[in-house]
């Protein structure tokens, strides 16, 4: 079975700014989704993985192979969707695919059949003919993943891949990843916990560089039984219950406002228990943390 382990990664950056602090764990075949608030360190440790960047200590290995001495080892199985994924918007999808495969090494006769398979696998037969400047969020996206694919790789590491991506198409672009899962190790990388539930069959929370918790998705909802409210308030109150305490939701109904909170104690004695969301666990393992949520985007669906 494939493993990438990672051991004890640390990454400093000038005037002694701590990226990461000692990050351990093993990965093996499944969907790992790295989670944590904007400027936990999960795109650093991305660029670590994909031998963008070197650790500034640490040991990092594919199937026992030192990564951080041989960096081929990684460039060779690896398949990576960044954040901030470019298209040249003057080609079309097979243009853009054929050049990309070409940069990847992979033989023109295989990458031709490869293409055109993943292609149709990811819904864009219709319009892999049109310049990709025309495309929506989504289709970028899907050609993203689909680059991505091109060298049939083993470990599949995606960026934040639904940021800006409206509710169907980040709904198609799961369902993508869903059908990938195998013998892949997949790394979501995300600040959007509806994407996690998804999907994922571990998580790895981070937090100011650092490795909070490491779940499996049942695990990380059973820490938030019994922590999780709904209390119903008036307009005029949604501020003053916001400021003393963690709310992962809000409903507008006839009778008020219908808040969904995060507590280990009962709110009030009209609260009325509900069943946790991975969202809802997320919540509270950050405020267990003291840590701030206003700047959090965790509700886009």
């Amino acid at each position: 079975m494939i493993c990438l382990d990672i051991q004890n990664i640390r990454k400093t950056y000038s005037r002694n700014i701590l990226a990461l602090k000692d990050i351990s764990f093993q990965l093996t075949p499944g969907v790992i989704a790295l989670v944590g608030p904007n400027g936990a360190g999960k795109t650093t440790l991305i660029n670590i993985l994909t031998t963008l960047i070197k650790p500034t200590s640490g040991q990092l290995s594919w199937n026992s192979q030192d990564v951080i001495r041989t960096p081929g080892i990684i460039r060779q199985i690896v398949g990576y969707l960044p954040q901030d994924f470019e298209i040249y918007p003057q080609l079309n999808a097979w243009e853009f695919l054929e050049y990309m495969a070409d940069i990847k090494g992979v033989e023109h006769k295989i990458a031709h059949k490869r293409i055109k398979i993943l292609i149709e696998w990811a819904g864009l037969m219709e319009v892999a003919q049109r310049p990709m400047g025309g495309y929506s969020g989504g289709m970028r996206q899907r050609i993203g993943i689909v680059q991505a694919l091109l060298n049939d790789p083993q470990l599949l590491i995606l960026d934040e891949p639904t940021v800006g991506l409206d509710p169907e198409e980040r709904i198609h672009f799961r369902n993508l990843l869903t059908e990938l899962a195998g013998e892949r190790i997949i790394i979501l990388c995300t600040h959007i916990i509806s994407d996690v539930e998804a999907i994922a069959d571990r998580i790895i929370l981070l937090h100011r560089g650092c490795k909070m918790g490491d779940f499996l998705p049942e695990d990380m909802l059973n820490k938030a039984k019994e922590c999780v409210w709904e209390q119903v308030v008036s307009s005029e109150q949604i501020n003053d219950w916001r400021a003393r305490h963690v709310l992962s939701g809000a409903t507008r109904r006839s009778d008020g406002v219908h808040l969904r909170l995060v507590s280990e104690e009962r709110p009030s004695e009209s609260a009325i228990s509900l069943e946790p969301s991975l969202e809802d666990a997320y919540l509270l393992l950050l405020a267990d943390k003291d840590i701030k949520f206003n700047n959090l985007n965790l509700t886009e669906d």
